[in-house]
């Protein structure tokens, strides 16, 4: 991986982490696009920097983080679900990572689905808070998105306003709800690759790289998540269900007339 390939990642995962369009699917997209060969540091490269993305979200609503010690048994609830499927499951997801297929085909059908979520949970009476029950269920839309090219920021958000939450309450549960998901993640992953026999002296030859990587996705997503809770709260998700079809259409056309889009 090179500096440049590093760069555009880490602004990428700004950019996708807290949108409904799938970071996952967008930087699986982005490597296939750059024709970067996926080694072990990659795979660990494309986790990791998310932290950078949920250290964003710590900043932004740190006064959210002193509250109560109720808040955090809550997204433990939410993060359960995520921690033991994400566990048993950790070996099928990574190979579903090296398929931009999946990916497109996982963008065209969650695209369809955005379309109607604001018809769907369009309700008048919405919760103002979330409760354990709502937690535990919003953790397991979460679950979905494990599937790469499912988005982690719809699936939370639309299992909030499945739970009666309003857009916006049901988003900023979903961006907390990053927190303690994806610093798991990306710990596991960097776990994993320290236990590799070249793992420690990788990471020493791509500190730079991950830390340099870290602050850009950490910069980028601090811009991002403000200006998606206000188009949010104007627009709903329409956008975003168009964007998603678009570029589905556009990946499976691609496939389909024989365009090499692999990850090797």
């Amino acid at each position: 991986m090179t500096l440049f390939q590093s760069v555009v990642i880490a602004v990428v995962e700004g950019i996708t982490e807290f949108l409904p369009i799938s970071s996952t699917g967008h930087m699986i997209i982005t490597e296939a696009l750059l024709g970067m060969n996926i080694d072990d540091f990659t795979k660990a490269f494309t986790v990791n920097i998310q932290f950078g993305a949920i250290l964003s979200v710590v900043v932004l609503y740190w006064k959210r983080f002193l509250q109560s010690w109720t808040f955090y048994q809550k997204l433990f609830v939410a993060f359960l679900p995520a921690a033991v499927i994400g566990f048993l499951a950790n070996d099928l997801i990574d190979k579903l990572l090296e398929s931009v297929m999946v990916v497109s085909i996982t963008m065209l059908v969650g695209g369809v689905l955005l379309l109607f979520v604001d018809k769907w949970f369009n309700k008048e009476k919405v919760n103002q808070e979330v409760t354990y029950p709502n937690a535990i269920k919003i953790g397991f839309w979460q679950c979905i998105a494990m599937i790469p090219g499912v988005s982690r920021s719809a699936a939370s958000i639309i299992g909030g306003m499945q739970q009666k939450l309003s857009r916006t309450n049901a988003a900023e549960f979903s961006f907390f709800l990053a927190v303690p998901t994806m610093a798991a993640a990306s710990g596991y992953k960097l776990f994993k690759l320290v236990l590799h026999p070249d793992g420690v002296s990788m990471l020493k030859e791509n500190l730079t790289t991950l830390l340099i990587g870290n602050v850009i996705a950490f910069i980028v997503a601090m811009i991002a998540i403000k200006t998606f809770i206000t188009f949010l709260q104007k627009h709903g998700f329409k956008v975003f269900g168009w964007y998603r079809i678009v570029v589905g259409l556009i990946l499976i056309t691609l496939l389909l007339m024989g365009v090499d889009l692999k990850i090797v």
